[in-house]
């Protein structure tokens, strides 16, 4: 968290296999995502202004706000950041010289080892949860506000439609296959808290889940889980989402075979950071957007 707002919409890249697989996702879900980055540009695209003076105020502002950490901002970014970084490293040491070839994911199956039903479950379910903490954090609410972010849930677009739809896809679709919702709820139902707190993802995050113990963290992470299924549910059937559709679009830039789907779910947890990417968009908005209304 030592760089600033301004430096880390700055860096967020243009060409890497998360833009790859987030465009790719935005063919069959389209959510008028535009890959925004740069901090000057961000805020000129978002405010649609071009007066120097009302820009320069706009950032000065979003900046202490950022800055000010009595407000929630800092704390969603690091949740979207550690909830990414739990992941893989290899993929940007191994597919760096990569960039815009046509990757051959056979060549990696002796590196990757797919995530157990178990995990993976936990791990949807955490990115879920700290998708509702952030939007809590982000809007200045208690953390447990369910009922708030289901209702922000119908209106989301942009870096936050496809940071949820990549969940329901990247993390349910692929490595769970279609019936993902029905199998992560009779999970979540039959885990323990001692499964829950044995798992490296919850150790990392489990300060900001509301609950005062594992038993109570693990009720509101199925309670986030149960609120969104029909969300969920109506995404998958309204875009008629299957794991062979979503692969196939993934296709234009990585090989892979269809019958090893748990492959390529390892292979996305590898070497892609939605959560991080989009997480850096969607503050950056909210920061924008707070910043114009009160100047």
């Amino acid at each position: 968290m030592s760089k600033s707002i301004q430096q880390r919409v700055d860096d967020l890249p243009t060409r890497n296999l998360t833009i790859f697989s987030l465009n790719a996702l935005d063919n069959i879900v389209p959510g008028k995502w535009e890959n925004l980055v740069g901090w000057d540009n961000t805020i000129k695209t978002i405010t649609q202004e071009s007066d120097p003076a009302i820009l320069d105020l706009v950032s000065r502002r979003a900046i202490a706000l950022y800055d000010d950490k009595s407000q929630g901002y800092q704390t969603a970014l690091w949740l979207y950041d550690t909830i990414d970084r739990t992941g893989s490293a290899l993929g940007t040491a191994a597919l760096g010289n990569k960039i815009g070839e046509k990757v051959p994911l056979l060549g990696f199956l002796n590196k990757l080892t797919p995530k157990a039903e178990k995990a993976q479950t936990i791990d949807l379910s955490l990115k879920l949860v700290v998708e509702v903490v952030a939007f809590c954090k982000i809007n200045g609410i208690p953390g447990d506000s369910l009922g708030d972010f289901l209702r922000s849930l119908s209106d989301y677009g942009g870096e936050s439609l496809m940071r949820m739809s990549a969940l329901v896809c990247f993390d349910g679709l692929i490595p769970l296959g279609p019936n993902f919702i029905q199998a992560v709820s009779s999970r979540l139902n039959g885990l323990s808290p001692k499964e829950l707190e044995d798992n490296s993802q919850y150790k990392s995050i489990e300060s900001e889940i509301p609950g005062k113990n594992s038993d109570s963290k693990l009720s509101f992470i199925g309670e986030s889980f149960d609120s969104v299924k029909g969300w969920m549910g109506n995404l998958v059937s309204s875009h008629d989402l299957t794991p062979q559709k979503v692969s196939h679009n993934l296709q234009g830039f990585i090989d892979f075979s269809e019958d090893r789907l748990d492959y390529l779910a390892a292979f996305l947890d590898m070497s892609t950071d939605y959560y991080r990417h989009t997480g850096v968009q969607t503050l950056a908005r909210r920061l924008i957007e707070r910043s114009l209304a009160e100047i």
